[in-house]
């Protein structure tokens, strides 16, 4: 399936670039874990004796694909506070955003990592990772959804086409937020992320079992993960090749009623 996305996700960014993209870029980014994620598993699978190193990578990137997913989403909101010359507002906010979601990242696959290793100690301190981590994400999630609430009530300042990219964005946010909450579920279902030597991580009969990862249900994981993935990804891609975002950085048409940010009593509230 992300085969797909990984070429759709490479236009997008060729068309609209790296300076103007940084949405796009994070959809591709997030379209190469998993289809790397995925060769990993497959490779681990067919190697005999199981090779734990291929696990732990294939489960940490499966683990980990929810940070680019919401970074994807702030950098698309952040194109929306963008001016008909290419200017973003709150550059310096946003970019403290993405790094939160970096640093949840390091967390989760560092305490992936830790929790795979044989030491006691380093099990414990790995599971607190990846918790935090995910604590992370769940922060993360809720500040975009104020962020997007936020646009709603500054809709009017809105470039023609961003408006219809924010209609998109809240479309998505549900999906997300299932997503989200199937990560936390699945994180607190165990407290060890161990894998054994055939390569298989180690059940557990707890609460929150089913909704266990690696471990759980596959229908709820179908249902959870893998189809709100899929609905989130078809929905930005949709948008990045259907909308003509580019149009909005158009010198040529000089409408106030196309481009309403112009207008000086609007303007003043972007440059806050």
């Amino acid at each position: 399936m992300y085969v797909p996305f990984l070429f759709i996700s490479i236009k997008l960014v060729v068309k609209y670039g790296l300076s103007r993209g940084d949405g796009w870029v994070l959809l591709l980014v997030f379209s190469i874990i998993r289809v790397l994620g995925g060769c990993l598993l497959v490779a681990a699978e067919e190697i005999t004796p199981a090779n734990t190193s291929l696990y732990i990578g294939g489960y940490a990137l499966e683990a980990s694909g929810l940070s680019p997913l919401l970074i994807c989403t702030l950098g698309l909101l952040h194109s929306v506070f963008q001016t008909p010359d290419g200017f973003s507002r709150y550059n310096r906010p946003f970019r403290l955003l993405q790094l939160l979601g970096m640093v949840a990242l390091i967390l989760v696959i560092i305490g992936i990592s830790d929790e795979s290793s044989s030491s006691s100690s380093s099990s414990s301190s790995g599971n607190t990772m990846r918790r935090a981590g995910v604590i992370l994400f769940c922060i993360l999630y809720i500040i975009l959804v104020g962020i997007c609430i936020f646009l709603w009530t500054q809709i009017g300042s809105a470039l023609r086409y961003r408006k219809q990219l924010l209609k998109a964005i809240s479309i998505a946010l549900p999906f997300l937020a299932i997503r989200t909450i199937y990560s936390v579920l699945s994180t607190f279902s165990s407290s060890s992320f161990a894998i054994t030597t055939t390569g298989t991580t180690e059940a557990n009969t707890g609460d929150l079992a089913k909704f266990n990862m690696f471990t759980g249900e596959w229908q709820i994981y179908l249902v959870m993960d893998m189809l709100m993935e899929y609905a989130i990804v078809i929905i930005y891609a949709v948008a990045g090749l259907v909308l003509p975002l580019n149009k909005d950085y158009s010198s040529t048409d000089s409408s106030q009623d196309e481009y309403p940010s112009r207008r000086p009593q609007l303007s003043a509230s972007w440059s806050r």
